[in-house]
């Protein structure tokens, strides 16, 4: 085995970082292709020696070559890695507006990332569902798939504060479509309570979900969208958190929740910095409150009950009590769904001008200063 192949810990891993350059280095008249990788080395319409290379950067040389000098292949083979086959990019879906595009939503089993993910979906987008509940994921998955046909949702399995779980994640979805183009990263977590009621256990916990894990999946998520830009100057990626209208504003007993949001914006500021020079776009939506959604409206660990629990809602008896102290707060008279959180993802991908920006979505509640 060559010595790139061993530093990469194997021919998989080492095959999510060839992957990428495919997908750039051979695209389609209408745009990229996506690609399925497999360990077999059975023939291909174009064939190199990766083991014989003495580097990843040595066999991207080779590929870069080939695509100028040969047809557009349907396989290629690289001994050592094993075998790439390309597929036409695109779903069912009658909207070409996200048409190609391979997107991931973390924490998209349910809530704001389940409609997020229908809602992509629907654009056109092969979409990714990546959560710890990997059955409602699947269930998910099954359902957008008989609508738009079984190509444009996959089911994948990840702790988002695992490191270890999210590298593997990254090359699963490098190895089943190609590479990466939208990253959402969704998942996250509520503890609420004030100075003397949270636990330091507690607070860890919604710092690593909230917090360090948007770091964990921004570094692995761009790395396949870096090799992409490389190889591809009409390129561009992006990175969008799903933040919260507390990571503009402090939320009392609730800082836990708050204090990792407000550390997300500080991190979609610096990696926006960071990647712009890879073509990458980092921005941060902030909803305001999805009411109809789990994370508010679920009858044992719900916020509204949370917060009745906490005290947080001064002379609230009942959940209804809390709900109307919340809906009295948003000129609009309305919470934030799935949709309108959406259409401001569509707005960053679409745009090509914006980066490390932080977008409410909050019904006029909070206003930027």
């Amino acid at each position: 085995m060559s010595n790139w192949i061993e530093q990469l810990e194997g021919a998989k891993r080492a095959a999510a970082v060839v992957a990428p350059v495919l997908r750039s280095l051979f695209p389609a008249a209408d745009g990229q292709r996506l690609i399925i990788y497999s360990e077999t080395e059975s023939s291909a319409d174009l064939e190199f020696d990766g083991a014989a290379c003495e580097s990843a950067d040595e066999l991207y040389t080779k590929l870069a070559q080939a695509s100028t000098e040969s047809e557009l292949p349907e396989s290629i083979l690289v001994k050592g890695l094993g075998r790439f086959v390309f597929k036409a990019a695109g779903t069912k879906s009658a909207n070409p507006r996200l048409r190609g595009k391979v997107s991931l939503v973390t924490g998209g089993a349910q809530g704001f990332g389940e409609g997020i993910a229908r809602e992509l979906a629907a654009a056109g987008a092969h979409v990714v569902i990546a959560d710890l509940n990997l059955e409602l994921a699947q269930s998910v998955v099954a359902s957008i798939n008989e609508q738009y046909g079984e190509n444009a949702a996959l089911a994948l399995s990840v702790n988002v504060g695992d490191e270890d779980s999210v590298r593997d994640l990254m090359e699963e979805i490098t190895l089943n479509y190609g590479g990466l183009d939208l990253l959402v990263s969704n998942a996250g977590v509520l503890k609420a309570g004030g100075l003397e009621e949270m636990t330091l256990k507690s607070f860890e916990f919604v710092t690593r979900i909230n917090y360090t894990a948007f770091f964990l999946v921004s570094k692995y998520g761009s790395r396949p969208m870096k090799l992409q830009a490389r190889f591809d100057k009409n390129y561009m990626g992006d990175i969008v958190q799903i933040n919260s209208k507390s990571g503009l504003e402090g939320s009392n007993k609730n800082f836990a929740y708050a204090g990792s949001k407000f550390g997300g914006i500080g991190l979609v500021q610096s990696f926006a910095k960071e990647l712009v020079e890879d073509k990458i776009k980092v921005n941060a939506i902030c909803p305001g409150n999805y009411y109809e959604g789990p994370l508010w409206s679920d009858p044992e660990k719900g916020l509204f009950v949370q917060y009745l629990e906490a005290g947080k809602v001064p002379g609230a008896k009942t959940v209804e009590d809390v709900y109307e102290f919340y809906v009295s707060k948003v000129p609009m008279r309305k919470g934030c769904s799935p949709l309108d959180v959406t259409r401001a993802i569509m707005y960053c991908v679409e745009q090509q001008n914006e980066t490390g920006q932080a977008i409410p979505v909050t019904g006029g509640q909070t206003m930027l200063k």
